[in-house]
């Protein structure tokens, strides 16, 4: 049974892979190598923009996570992204590793998880919507990212209101179709941005998770990106849970760079 869940997810991941590269060569407004530099590490809600073509852009990030009594670290929270097409970009996941440093939360690497993305718009309303199908792949360890294939779909989006006040959300559906127990999560954010200089944006995100067995957690996370040379950026963000299932707090800082022009 489990077989034949996964080869349906599979093949229904495989039928969006096809759709947005195809929806993609539409949008319009796409980056360049002109346009400024969109980071989704270390944050929670990704950027809806992708990487210009033929640019390499490598994010990553380190994050301490309060949990009740357990404190865990996670590092180095790698993100590599490769602009192949106008509006289509190849990522990859690297394995990140966890580990506790007060208390008991679980040790190990997390999985592989390859992916594509593809950016359209914008949309009426000037909403820019990009789309990201991925996989995560069994390498890591069982306690940190369960056991089989994982694949996801996520639908990041952003809207620029004038006067440097913007908004952003994400949703994200996950299945974990060789769990004993498969449930899938959803998980939807929602940000308020506003620029407050050249180089840097203050924002606050709120994080909603619902489980299919009934689990929610929200946080309120305000962030704020540093901007650097206009082909790197420090970000950093903070936050605290409003529910007894999402962290106590949590703080993450991650630096990002592009190459452009690679091919």
């Amino acid at each position: 049974m489990n077989a034949v869940r996964s080869g349906l997810v599979l093949a229904l991941l495989r039928a969006a892979l096809r759709q947005e590269i195809v929806a993609a060569s539409a949008g319009e407004n796409c980056p360049d190598t002109q346009s400024e530099i969109q980071t989704d590490r270390p944050d929670v809600t990704n950027s809806s923009f992708v990487v210009p073509n033929g640019s390499l852009q490598a994010e990553n990030g380190i994050n301490l996570t309060a949990r009740r009594a357990s404190r865990s670290i996670d590092g180095t929270n790698t993100r590599i992204r490769l602009g192949v097409a106008r509006c289509i970009e190849l990522l990859a996941d690297l394995p990140d590793y966890f580990r506790s440093v007060h208390g008991v939360a679980p040790t190990g690497f997390s999985d592989l998880t390859p992916a594509v993305k593809a950016q359209f718009g914008p949309l009426p309303g000037g909403v820019v919507l990009s789309a990201t199908a991925g996989l995560g792949l069994p390498t890591g360890a069982s306690r940190i990212s369960g056991h089989g294939y994982n694949p996801y779909v996520q639908f990041p989006w952003s809207r620029e209101l004038g006067g440097g006040w913007g908004l952003s959300g994400m949703f994200t559906q996950f299945w974990f179709p060789g769990q004993p127990k498969s449930d899938a999560i959803s998980e939807a954010t929602f940000v308020v941005e506003r620029e407050v200089g050249a180089h840097a944006t203050c924002s606050s995100n709120t994080l909603a998770i619902i489980r299919t067995t009934a689990d929610r957690a929200k946080s309120s996370t305000p962030a704020v990106p540093i901007g650097l040379p206009p082909l790197s950026k420090i970000d950093f963000h903070a936050g605290f849970g409003l529910s007894n299932r999402s962290p106590s707090y949590f703080f993450g800082l991650g630096y990002s760079v592009r190459f452009d022009s690679l091919f």
